[in-house]
């Protein structure tokens, strides 16, 4: 097949690479309007094609990567749709809930592929973290946690929340297996005039009575890349950044005695509690780049006909806590996802 890449960025230049050496795709199109950028890709690529609009290449592809700013998501993928062509968005899919749901419809009615490019959930080491969740091997979880953190890249038109949080809620949608039915977000504007550059967001899954919360900031001097799970029984930490121990599963936990709390007027006492301090162990993870991972599973998609892992919906859930965060952050209170549904 012919797979186009629509902006080739950071993110589009790693798909133009990835593309190249997978076997189903028998041609890439570098799509950018900047033809120096397309020069550069096309000596790394000679084997590539180009053209400056997505207008140009539609009749050259069978299906496209979108990977430019999040603002022009929708009406991209949505006349790509309309041309036939199957396609993968990258995160976040949409910028409201409505292009969202408008993309899925037309995707649906056109009989194409829609994937969210939620890379995270092609990684090995989330992979693992999920099955030591749902296999009960960490106990029934108490929280979740996430640290996204560097000294930028500021973006122009989309906050810290939207340009770095979509990783971790996809992240915890999944480890989890369900959606979560609140928000709550605090954040704020430093280096930034308007945009926040430091925001904290706290996300309920009633159902399963667990809260996570994502920190993510581009004001920090460390670059952190972190998702920690507490269990009653063990707790995990997956880091990124770590070279070769990605994901680390902790034999530790605290239990308490079981007693009530003193009634209103008595003294307190120490609450006894129990320490458990166990060894640490660290899963074979293989060795495989989570974006190859993730285009190749669209490649088999559109080949097959079958549904993405991270379909439609998928970037649906993730778009939809992001709307409510920001509505969050301006009225300053917990958001249900019921109310974002507009």
């Amino acid at each position: 097949m012919r797979v186009g890449v629509v902006g080739c960025g950071y993110w589009g230049s790693k798909h133009v690479r990835v593309l190249s050496m997978n076997p189903r795709v028998e041609q890439v199109v570098v799509i950018d309007p900047r033809s120096e950028r397309r020069q550069d890709l096309l000596r790394a690529f000679p084997a590539a094609a180009s053209a400056g609009t997505l207008a140009e290449a539609l009749p050259k592809v069978d299906a496209v990567i979108i990977a430019t700013p999040p603002s022009s998501h929708a009406e991209l993928a949505l006349r790509a749709v309309a041309a036939g062509k199957h396609v993968l968005v990258e995160k976040p899919m949409t910028t409201s809930v409505v292009d969202a749901r408008r993309l899925i419809d037309a995707a649906a009615a056109a009989g194409v592929v829609l994937m969210a490019g939620h890379t995270f959930e092609y990684n090995a080491a989330v992979w693992a973290l999920r099955d030591a969740v749902r296999n009960g091997d960490l106990g029934a979880v108490y929280y979740l946690d996430s640290a996204r953190l560097n000294l930028g890249l500021y973006q122009s038109n989309i906050n810290v929340v939207w340009d770095l949080a979509p990783h971790d809620i996809s992240i915890f949608n999944h480890i989890l297996g369900a959606r979560p039915d609140s928000v709550s977000a605090w954040g704020g504007s430093h280096a930034h005039r308007y945009l926040e550059d430091v925001a904290y967001v706290r996300l309920g899954y009633k159902e399963l009575d667990v809260a996570a919360q994502v920190h993510v900031s581009w004001l920090d001097p460390c670059k952190v890349r972190r998702v920690t799970v507490v269990g009653s029984r063990q707790m995990a930490v997956y880091n990124d950044m770590s070279g070769d121990e990605k994901l680390r599963i902790y034999d530790k936990g605290v239990s308490s005695s079981g007693h009530e709390p003193p009634a209103t007027g008595e003294a307190m006492h120490d609450i006894p509690v129990t320490y458990r301090y166990g060894g640490i162990s660290s899963p074979y993870l293989p060795v495989q780049e989570p974006l190859a991972v993730q285009d190749h599973h669209f490649t088999d998609c559109v080949a097959s006909g079958s549904t993405p892992d991270t379909d439609g919906a998928n970037g649906l859930a993730v778009v939809q806590v992001l709307v409510a965060s920001d509505l969050s952050l301006r009225e300053r209170r917990s958001v249900s996802l019921d109310e974002v549904e507009g």
